[in-house]
């Protein structure tokens, strides 16, 4: 009776020795299978989005993902893969998964954060977008979030968070945002006056000058504000000072501002202001400004025609040829008007005479039966640009 057990004891322990090391073996193997097959599914998957197949991209991620699912590398890759594709609600739910995580380093977790405020971004979930932003003060990733957060501001009209953002991004060392600021402030003042809040819309333009003094736009909407609250002489004032800012901009204005001089007997000092500005920089806008505070007929002083003579553009040629013609005729000479309307037309046109290729757009002055752009044959109509 005591022999029986023994010898099956002795029998078992090899037995057992034996079936251990087989099953040892085999998850070796498994183990080893599995390693070999995720990296071979992610370069899979990395192959597939270099030729631009993000379908089959993202079946190979999520086979990778199955394989080694602690991969972080993978998630962020698929997540991203569904942003872009449109997708967000997966990209969302990948970016989730991860944060839930406990195992996951903080500056992982900082990154998945990020990749999840995009999410919400993309998807149009403002509200949480700003809030995921938020969640990254003090990190890294802090600047990039409060980039990413005056781009939401700025899209929902929030001028006021969106300066309050910018002042914050600059005081950190991001960079000078003060023009950015002043048109935020120049935007809340706009939205003052429209709902009739005068003193709020003056305070606002005030916070404008401040934060960028050589900025213009703050006393351009005071000139417009001027002239519609019925005050000549503050808008002229203003116009100097906008054109001390950029002179090029009281160009924009400059109907209201010569009516305001008018109105305020400075038409010979706004007239030597303009003269300067056309002198400095001539352009059709300089030369109509000053038509208009000499009270002449547009297009018809001598000046059109030395602008034609030096930068010959159809907006020139088109103010002299709406010219009335008695007035044209004692003002102008016939034949250098003639010259530089065909100067003129002349540079308009040479960008369309010229072919271009029906099938990758190639435009080239002389006629190709096989394209140099993308060697395709008879891919150029026989008529010009300006013909199709």
């Amino acid at each position: 009776m005591i022999d029986f057990p023994l010898q099956w004891l002795l029998l078992g322990l090899p037995l057992a020795f034996a079936l251990g090391w087989i099953g040892v073996r085999l998850e070796s193997r498994q183990w080893k299978r599995e390693q070999r097959d995720a990296p071979r599914a992610y370069y899979k998957g990395l192959n597939l989005l270099l030729n631009e197949q993000q379908d089959k991209a993202i079946d190979a991620f999520i086979e990778a993902v199955q394989h080694d699912p602690d991969t972080t590398e993978l998630h962020f890759a698929l997540g991203n893969l569904f942003r872009r594709r449109g997708e967000f609600e997966r990209a969302v739910r990948v970016h989730q998964h991860l944060l839930q995580r406990a195992d996951l380093a903080p500056t992982e977790r900082d990154r998945a954060q990020f990749a999840l405020a995009h999410d919400y971004t993309k998807a149009g979930l403002v509200d949480r977008a700003e809030q995921a932003f938020r969640a990254l003060e003090g990190t890294a990733f802090e600047t990039e979030s409060r980039l990413a957060l005056l781009g939401l501001h700025e899209r929902s009209r929030d001028w006021r968070a969106a300066a309050e953002v910018a002042a914050r991004l600059e005081q950190a060392g991001a960079g000078s945002f003060a023009s950015r600021i002043a048109h935020h402030w120049c935007e809340v003042a706009l939205e003052a006056d429209a709902r009739g809040r005068v003193d709020e819309a003056d305070a606002a333009l005030q916070r404008a000058r401040e934060v960028a003094p050589q900025a213009p736009r703050p006393w351009l909407i005071q000139l417009q504000r001027a002239v519609r609250a019925g005050d000549p002489a503050q808008a002229y004032a203003s116009g100097v000072e906008l054109s001390r800012r950029n002179p090029a901009m009281l160009l924009m204005v400059a109907a209201d501002f010569v009516a305001s001089a008018v109105a305020s007997g400075q038409r010979e000092r706004a007239r030597a202001l303009l003269a300067e500005i056309a002198e400095r920089e001539p352009s059709v806008a300089a030369l109509h400004a000053l038509d208009l505070v000499e009270e002449v007929p547009a297009g018809t002083s001598a000046r059109w025609v030395e602008q034609l003579r030096q930068r010959p553009t159809l907006s020139a040629a088109l103010e002299v040829l709406s010219a009335p013609a008695a007035a044209a005729a004692a003002g102008l000479a016939a034949e250098s008007v003639r010259a530089g309307l065909r100067e003129a037309v002349a540079g308009a046109a040479r960008p369309l005479q010229r072919y271009r290729c029906a099938a990758c757009g190639f435009e080239a002055q002389q006629y190709f039966w096989q394209c140099p752009g993308c060697s395709g044959w008879d891919s150029f109509p026989p008529q010009r640009i300006e013909e199709l």
